[in-house]
């Protein structure tokens, strides 16, 4: 009898553990979240530091009539993890496996996602189709689980952003809506003589058509050679980063496009790199201009740089996997479906 359930064990865990390098999956669009739906709170990477942190999520849950139930190891913490590996994974796993949660919100980026990935079980989650939001290090579950799955996924707020209007007005069209969104920087000028702050800057001119798929660029390029990424052809790829060099920007955009992604998307839309200036003592360096000039112009695809996507206070939710245009020249993007069921 032991020796049997050994031997169970031991398939559904080569089951769980066992990545497909196949193209990308047919689409699941999840349910939309509704007033009254509850959503899972899961520490799939850096811990929950701060109770108050976690409180003002549950309340801006509240706020959208949600309901709230936090993942059974919320509170644990190993080292810069919000606990062991498998632990953090349970969570994940039980949440899409429990039929009382319609959604499941990050609260923390940090590290941590791309050690949960052979852990998570993509049948399961297959199976019961539902919303997960997040970004930075969220990016490694993003991509993971849409390639292994063809679920889309969401790139946009986590528990520690700003639940202000702009975020949770783009949170709403697409996650309880199910809009076809149409995406436009906002258009401020103020007491200046023209728009200073969110500008666009078009890289190269022109509409594309393709399927949504980026994340952070740190996270994404250190995926690639994984089976863990999508089949990156003929996608609009985004991408947005937060405190990094110029050089260190240059070495992902360059493994990004070493690995012949660049030459397969349709194009390419960068959000915002905060705190990603040269710096001083930096005399010499090149700048994200620079960058965009050198291995992005180049294509001659459309692209533009700007997006209210990345570590900032106002930011679009971004779906994973769903067919959009983009317009360079206006810094546009429109879906060219929902997102959601």
């Amino acid at each position: 009898m032991h020796r049997r359930n050994f031997l169970h064990t031991l398939a559904a865990t080569a089951a769980v553990s066992t990545p497909s390098f196949s193209k990308n999956k047919p689409t699941i669009k999840p349910p939309r979240l509704k007033p009254g739906d509850t959503v899972g709170l899961v520490c799939p990477a850096a811990p929950a530091y701060s109770k108050q942190t976690v409180q003002v999520l549950i309340e801006s849950m509240q706020g959208l009539g949600f309901k709230v139930k936090l993942g059974k190891r919320m509170w644990e913490r190993y080292g810069y993890l919000g606990g062991k590996d498998a632990d953090r994974a349970a969570d994940l796993n039980d949440f899409f496996a429990d039929s009382s949660v319609q959604g499941i919100v990050c609260v923390h980026g940090g590290w941590g996602c791309a050690r949960l990935l052979p852990l998570l079980d993509y049948d399961t989650i297959r199976k019961n189709p539902k919303v997960i939001i997040g970004y930075s290090d969220i990016t490694a579950l993003l991509l993971g689980i849409y390639s292994q799955t063809g679920l889309i996924t969401f790139h946009g707020p986590e528990g520690a952003a700003s639940w202000n209007e702009f975020t949770v007005g783009y949170f709403r069209k697409v996650l309880t809506d199910a809009e076809a969104v149409f995406y436009e920087n906002p258009k401020i000028v103020g007491d200046n003589l023209t728009q200073v702050a969110d500008r666009i800057s078009t890289i190269g001119s022109g509409k594309a058509r393709g399927k949504l798929l980026g994340g952070n660029l740190t996270v994404l390029s250190h995926l690639l050679g994984s089976p863990y990424v999508p089949d990156w052809k003929g996608s609009l790829f985004f991408c947005e980063d937060v405190d990094e060099a110029p050089y260190r920007m240059d070495r992902m955009i360059t493994q990004v496009k070493l690995c012949g992604i660049l030459d397969e998307i349709n194009g390419f839309i960068f959000g915002k790199c905060t705190d990603c200036e040269p710096g001083n003592g930096s005399y010499g360096s090149l700048t994200l201009e620079d960058l965009w000039n050198d291995h992005i112009r180049p294509l001659n695809k459309p692209a533009y740089s700007g997006a209210m996507i990345g570590h900032i206070r106002q930011k679009f939710t971004i779906p994973v996997g769903i067919e959009a245009e983009m317009d360079a020249d206006a810094g546009t993007i429109r879906f060219l479906e929902s997102a959601v069921l």
